[in-house]
């Protein structure tokens, strides 16, 4: 692994190098100061998917959601409580399949909740449906920094 990471901050979009040991040391953004990890989920759009996925060089689980979907709501605070705890060795993004259908459309989602573990920008894995936190953290164990 390199000794540094680049991301994006979920504030202005600027591409910032991270030494990995100091990850969890309330990083801050060179550009517009502001942290670059909230301990929540960032919204994706298609705005922001390129800086926040594609350039990241940090792993980036994604929920893909609508509004409608009673298991999506049910996953929510699943996937932000432990966006809490994982935080900053995985990112945390949403995306709302209704209101971004194209994005949603490349990914092939045809069902939700759907999570996807991306790694500068590449899918390297997918699930389907409610976990519990549980069962979350283990899934994503072997992708974490």
């Amino acid at each position: 692994m390199s000794d540094s990471l680049h991301l994006a901050c979920p504030h202005c979009l600027a591409i910032n190098r991270v030494a990995t040991a100091r990850l969890a040391d309330a990083s801050r953004c060179g550009k517009c100061k502001q942290p670059l990890f909230t301990g929540a989920p960032l919204e994706l759009t298609s705005a922001n998917y390129s800086a926040l996925v594609e350039r990241s060089e940090l792993p980036v689980v994604v929920d893909f959601w609508a509004g409608w979907c009673g298991p999506c709501k049910m996953m929510a605070p699943i996937f932000a409580q432990t966006a809490a705890v994982l935080e900053p060795r995985i990112r945390f993004a949403k995306l709302d399949s209704e209101a971004e259908p194209a994005l949603a459309g490349r990914f092939g989602i045809r069902s939700i909740p759907m999570l996807i573990v991306f790694k500068e920008g590449h899918e390297i894995a997918r699930q389907a449906g409610l976990m519990q936190g549980s069962q979350l953290k283990r899934w994503l164990e072997p992708h974490l920094v």
